[in-house]
């Protein structure tokens, strides 16, 4: 891809998720837009309505998200009312497709490193997991999303969380810092995901863990779809393959690696289009992805 490519997907999806979290108000991360054609849809960080139709076997991918709030999404996703409950206002935008908190087994004293943090959501949840002696550190592109997360700490006093302005293809952490990186629904926006997974992997620490959720495909996404810049920011023009995905982590260096599917896949998707739900899971799945960086010899 030309960089003058990467630089715009990035731009366009830095600029999507300043609106989100301008309009959001801490309550739903829909909103409505206006398709090149002048069509009205509604978007969100999950998917679309009236995605493009050609003649390749990705056609059926039509996709309309009904407009779900942030906690009904939340809990689709995994996660408990306890957990929803337990962050401050504002963190919760009802952005992701899974919950990798859970997933990642957090243990006290651990340090956790966010790709894509948002709100903080996933980030304050961590920190309760590993404690005061432990550390969460968010990353994400978006001024906004950042000093929001940041304001939110201040809410509830979270001395163990902070939050850094950067792209998640060049963290500003220093090597083997984390034993654990997270992602909610964020790689799939990265017009480099080889660089995202070199980056998580320079970091980790030896024997460190990523535990990611995010959109895959089951094939190829047709051309009409991996180019339109409004999908690639709902998390569906650039979803990769299973197989990429795969490719990508080995190629970093990472060792047992997993991809699994995501067990409320069906029902998040239900939630873009009901009507459809078989038709929008041909097209894309919500996936849990685990992988290792190697120990050191012992």
């Amino acid at each position: 891809m030309k960089p003058e490519r990467k630089q715009e997907i990035k731009d366009a999806v830095r600029q999507r998720y300043t609106d989100i979290v301008s309009k959001a108000s801490g309550a739903n991360c829909c909103e409505t837009v206006e398709t090149p054609s002048g069509a009205k849809q509604f978007t969100s960080c999950c998917g679309p309505s009236n995605l493009p139709n050609d003649d390749s076997p990705s056609e059926s991918c039509s996709i309309a998200l009904q407009d779900a709030g942030a906690e009904q999404m939340s809990s689709i996703m995994g996660y408990s009312l306890e957990n929803i409950k337990d962050v401050p206002e504002g963190a919760n935008l009802g952005l992701g497709c899974g919950n990798p908190v859970a997933l990642a087994s957090l243990q006290l004293g651990e340090t956790v490193v966010d790709l894509g943090s948002g709100g903080g959501f996933d980030c304050f949840l961590a920190s309760k997991a590993v404690g005061d002696k432990g550390k969460v550190i968010g990353v994400d592109m978006t001024p906004d999303m950042v000093s929001t997360a940041r304001k939110n700490a201040g809410k509830i006093e979270a001395n163990n969380v902070e939050f850094r302005l950067s792209e998640i293809e060049n963290l500003p952490i220093l090597d083997n810092t984390a034993d654990v990186i997270m992602s909610n629904c964020v790689i799939n926006l990265s017009p480099d995901k080889q660089a995202v997974f070199k980056e998580a992997y320079r970091v980790l620490k030896p024997g460190g863990r990523l535990a990611i959720s995010d959109v895959l495909t089951k094939a190829e996404l047709p051309e009409i779809i991996k180019n339109d810049l409004t999908l690639i920011g709902a998390c569906i023009g650039g979803a990769a393959t299973i197989e990429t995905t795969r490719e990508s982590l080995e190629k970093a260096g990472f060792e047992d690696i997993r991809i699994y599917l995501n067990k409320h896949s069906r029902e998040l998707i239900n939630e873009w289009d009901p009507r459809q739900n078989e038709k929008a899971t041909d097209c894309v799945f919500s996936a849990y992805i685990e992988a290792f960086k190697p120990a050191l010899p012992m």
